[in-house]
């Protein structure tokens, strides 16, 4: 887990976003409550956000699904890159933290892009495909529980259309990915995913070395 990107010297990095994230202010007070908050380091970088926001709007997104919001950041940073008609389905069960991510989208005015469902992810996602949304989904942001990546990729490429993009973050793990003296049960589930993706002709691939490692996943 890293909100900011991984293995550049402070004064590089500090540079880096000096010059090139413009970060709205509604995310940046989000960002700065929540570096005061004992997990802060579960909330993505504001560059990485800048990018999923600007991939969103590229591609002209209107129907997004998340899984894992914590405070609220990653959403916000989609929902606001979408048209007023868009939507962003966000995944979480905890009502504590989604509380900040509810105050926070009420405060930018994005409440009604987004579709919080509280329950566990793969729970919700089975749902979804029993309602007949797979193949409708623009873009899907991956920031859950590590021990179900693998479940979470499976049904969340049944659910986004072909042609659409997933997005998978912590896939560099700060850094244990690449130590195999590091076997816990986590870093084994993602260097397990990395691997499957790495030969999964189902999609088209690239790592994004942004915060901590975001895998980006175009859908045949």
């Amino acid at each position: 887990m890293a909100n900011k990107t991984l293995g550049i010297e402070p004064k590089l990095y500090e540079y880096l976003q000096s010059i090139s994230v413009r970060e709205p202010s509604i995310l940046k007070e989000l960002r700065q409550e929540t570096a005061n908050y004992p997990m802060a380091e579960m909330q993505i970088a504001p560059e990485q956000g800048q990018l999923m926001a600007l991939l969103v709007q590229l591609m002209g997104a209107k129907k997004t699904l998340e899984l894992g919001v914590f405070r609220g950041y990653s959403s916000l940073a989609v929902a606001l890159a979408l048209p007023d008609e868009g939507i962003v389905v966000a995944c979480d069960i905890s009502e504590e933290y989604t509380a900040i991510a509810r105050h926070y989208w009420d405060k930018a005015g994005v409440s009604h892009k987004i579709d919080l469902r509280i329950a566990p992810a793969l729970e919700t996602l089975d749902k979804l495909m029993a309602e007949g949304q797979g193949n409708t989904f623009d873009f899907a942001f991956i920031d859950a529980d590590k021990s179900n990546y693998d479940d979470y990729y499976e049904r969340v490429l049944k659910l986004v259309r072909p042609g659409g993009l997933i997005a998978i973050d912590n896939v560099l793990w700060g850094g244990k990915i690449a130590d195999e003296n590091i076997q816990d049960n986590r870093t084994q589930k993602i260097r397990a995913l990395n691997q499957k993706i790495y030969r999964d002709s189902r999609v088209n691939i690239s790592l994004i070395p942004i915060a901590d490692g975001l895998t980006l996943l175009l859908k045949q």
